[in-house]
């Protein structure tokens, strides 16, 4: 049953990520709804390793769970920084609704998990968010972004995010 609940969780996130794909098939998101994106991700991994902090058990799932707050912290704070210098408000879409959405699902299994399943889960729903988030950078929100600085600054990030998931893998199977 936690399996099931775990998969869930994480086909949620992927769904919620890929689904900036559906903007390229109408309209693509503008760069206030990229914005908006970028804040919503960053803070859905920053929720989620503030709770991983304090209630994983392996060292290294809690290392991990501090850099994700520290470094999507430091994205955030970017992102905040280039859309006031642009004069750009975060906007809302459908993406960064369902992005917040399964962050918050993904809480609430957590909240219901103790010790190794907890990391198990928790680590395992990072790799699929990583994937997601870079898969989103690579085929939507890059190419969709009309602004070189916007464009740039989610250029900039990704290797980061590839560094994370990697990390994440590595964790992940130490969990095995």
């Amino acid at each position: 049953m936690k399996m099931i609940n775990i998969s869930i969780s994480a086909l949620s996130v992927f769904l919620a990520l890929t689904s900036t794909a559906a903007f390229s098939q109408s309209t693509a998101p503008n760069d206030a709804q990229i914005a908006g994106i970028v804040v919503a991700a960053n803070m859905v991994d920053i929720d989620a390793g503030k709770m991983a902090t304090g209630r994983a058990q392996g060292k290294d799932v809690k290392q991990f769970a501090q850099q994700m707050v520290t470094d999507h912290t430091g994205v955030n704070k970017q992102a905040s920084a280039l859309v006031q210098k642009l004069k750009l408000t975060p906007q809302e879409s459908a993406t960064s609704k369902n992005l917040k959405d399964a962050g918050k699902a993904n809480e609430d299994r957590l909240k219901s998990l103790k010790g190794k399943d907890f990391d198990k889960a928790y680590v395992d729903n990072e790799v699929t968010y990583h994937q997601a988030v870079i898969d989103a950078l690579d085929k939507t929100l890059i190419p969709s972004a009309n602004n070189a600085e916007l464009k740039d600054l989610l250029v900039k990030v990704r290797p980061a995010f590839v560094a994370h998931l990697e990390h994440a893998k590595q964790i992940q199977l130490s969990l095995q």
